[in-house]
Order: structure tokens, then C-alpha cells, then sequence
């Protein structure tokens, strides 16, 4: 089961625990919470064997949309990545900010952007991609944890983003070693190009909060 589901499968099991213990002080019958945790856990299997786990991914952001930091924080992690790719040259071509938004869109996870990547794609598939491509997707990849802990201080996303960088590096034969080097290396090289261009950052912050089109997005970079 992915931790999505994990996760919410906790959330509704201790609010069912809590229905039950309070039950008898509001005449709710007991096999209610009872007969309720069963149905959701047999959702939760579903959605995680058929789904993989998009369902729950979906429910968790939207009860976490209720708090404005978790938005605005997607909304700067995802501004750092098109920023960096728009700089590097790699061309984005969409980009959601919800996990509602990207399901509908045949997209993985909780909202992201999504580059044109046949070059990456062509070279791992030889087993060899060139330092100077590798230097640029690593720095893309960390890109938003850099704008997120610009803007908070601090970063809460980002995990997805660490497992690609990690994951390419060992496609590669790197050794374990390299992968946290690599991760510090470029969460540097990202913040030093979202600070130099911090105007550009903003207006893009501002264009992608209104869901405008990639094309505008791009022009508002400069």
C-alpha cells in the first residue's frame, strides 16, 4: 500500500475509534463506525491495487487545500521548478498545482510540471547521458526545494524530487556516496538561480497563482 494511503487509512481509523469511544454519549449505534471503517479500508485496497493510490492522494490534498500555506507552497515549489528548466533550456510543457488538476491530466503525484524530456528519455535509454544534460535535470529536480526553502525558511515537499535525482544516479552506477553530494551540490545551483533572477521568480509566482497558460508563464519570465 502506497504511504498516501497509509496515511489516510490512519486519519479514518483514529476518527472512527473516536466516533466509537464517543458513541454512547450520543446514542450513535457502534456497528455505524464499525461497519464504516470497513467499507473505507476495502476503498482504500481498491484505489491502491487499481488506482495506484491516486485516490487517496486526491482526498489527502484536498483537505490540505484547507490550509492557505500548503497552496502557496506548492504554487512556489512548482514556480521554482519552471523557472530553473526555463533557464537551463529545457522546455516545460504543462504544469498543474493540484492533485485533482493532475489526475485529470494523466498525471502522477500532487501537481507538478512536466517537461519536454526525449533527450533525457533517448540517452538513459543508452545507458549514458552527457554531464552537462545530467547537471541540468539535478538542478531542476531540486529547484523547488531551493524556492520553498527561500520563500518558508524551510521545505516540506520535495521527496519525489529527491528519489529522480537518486534514481537516475543509479541508473548511472554512481555510488551511494555521490547521491547526497549530488542533492547539496544542486539545491546551490538552484538557489543561486532563482536569487539572481528573484523578479522573474515573483512574476511567475503571481502568473502560475492565476492558471495561466505555459506560453504566458514563459513570457512573464522575460
Amino acid at each position: 500500500m502506497s504511504q498516501t494511503a497509509i496515511n489516510l487509512v490512519a486519519i479514518f481509523v483514529f476518527l472512527m475509534t473516536f466516533s466509537s469511544l464517543l458513541g454512547p454519549l450520543i446514542h450513535l449505534s457502534p456497528t455505524i463506525p464499525a461497519l464504516a471503517t470497513v467499507t473505507f479500508l476495502g476503498i482504500a485496497t481498491l484505489d491502491n491495487f487499481s488506482f495506484q493510490g491516486k485516490g487517496g492522494t486526491i482526498v489527502l490534498d484536498f483537505m490540505a487545500r484547507f490550509s492557505p500555506e500548503y497552496k502557496e507552497r506548492i504554487l512556489h515549489h512548482e514556480a521554482g521548478h519552471f523557472l530553473v528548466a526555463h533557464l537551463l533550456g529545457i522546455p516545460i510543457t504543462d504544469y498543474t498545482l493540484s492533485a485533482w488538476e493532475a489526475w485529470k491530466k494523466g498525471q502522477p503525484g500532487q501537481g507538478g510540471i512536466t517537461l519536454e524530456d526525449r533527450e533525457l528519455t533517448a540517452q538513459i535509454e543508452t545507458g549514458q547521458i552527457g554531464a552537462q544534460l545530467l547537471d541540468r535535470y539535478c538542478t531542476i529536480w531540486m529547484a523547488g526545494i531551493a524556492a520553498e526553502t527561500l520563500v518558508f525558511k524551510s521545505a516540506e515537499g520535495g521527496n519525489d524530487d529527491k528519489f529522480k535525482l537518486t534514481e537516475i544516479l543509479q541508473v548511472l552506477g554512481f555510488s551511494e556516496a555521490v547521491y547526497q553530494q549530488k542533492q547539496r551540490f544542486h539545491l546551490l545551483q538552484s538557489k543561486n538561480l532563482i536569487e539572481e533572477n528573484w523578479d522573474s521568480y515573483q512574476a511567475l509566482v503571481s502568473a502560475m497563482r492565476k492558471g495561466v497558460s505555459v506560453e504566458d508563464c514563459t513570457k512573464v519570465i522575460g
